[in-house]
């Protein structure tokens, strides 16, 4: 059974919930040593979900310890964040088109959402969204597609496949799995992909880091200055 609020099939208390968490920590030790969290005034976390069950699931809010700093942004109804994080402020929209003056953020952060937000050209229009409302940073991690498991429906090698095949092969699987087939709702990106996007968006000042998980790099960690 798929949870559609975190685009997971994984079930909280499992092995590979707990690895998911375990690789979210790495990447936030990731994002402090190159972001000097301590010195940015305001934060704005793209994609929150609104799912609470998962020990995964808004890592980002569990962990830094300024609350009053993070605006959480997304177009699930995560307003319940208010209340368990203390001075966080939601604020509900699309990332495609977010309601944010150019340059409002020291950092924007996101974590796992671009690989669900459509087609190629939407995922471009996200990360020229994200460097738009950008003061400083642009934070936002991904998937990576080469990874021998796919980290959604937890299958080896077929995401390897030309995409269309890799559809057409979780079309037949299932109801679980028919999900995942449609572009809408997973769209894999490899390190190549991040680069291409960054650059129709005119943006040079830019590095892609990587998480591992077994020795291998498991996630995509996009940096952006400006």
């Amino acid at each position: 059974m798929i949870n559609v609020n975190i685009y997971s099939t994984t079930k909280n208390e499992t092995f590979a919930e707990k690895a998911a968490y375990n690789t979210r920590v790495k990447i936030y030790g990731i994002l402090s040593k190159n972001i000097d969290l301590g010195k940015l005034g305001s934060i704005i976390d793209v994609g929150v979900t609104a799912d609470r069950t998962h020990i995964s699931s808004n890592f980002f809010e569990n962990i830094y310890p300024n609350p009053e700093r993070i605006t959480a942004f997304s177009d699930q109804d995560a307003s319940w964040m208010e209340n368990e994080y203390k001075g966080l402020k939601f604020k509900k929209g699309t990332a495609l088109e977010m309601p944010f003056e150019n340059d409002t953020f020291d950092l924007v952060f996101s974590s796992a959402v671009i690989e669900h937000i459509g087609s190629i050209i939407n995922q471009s229009r996200f990360i020229g969204e994200c460097f738009r409302i950008s003061k400083k940073y642009v934070f936002i991690t991904t998937p990576n597609r080469y990874y021998p498991i796919e980290l959604h429906t937890v299958l080896p090698f077929i995401h390897w496949l030309p995409k269309n095949i890799h559809r057409k092969i979780l079309s037949i699987m299932g109801d679980g799995m028919k999900f995942f087939a449609n572009e809408e709702n997973l769209n894999l990106l490899s390190k190549d992909n991040l680069k291409k996007l960054c650059k129709e968006n005119n943006i040079e000042n830019f590095h892609i880091k990587t998480a591992s998980f077994l020795g291998l790099s498991s996630n995509l960690l996009l940096i952006i200055e400006k």
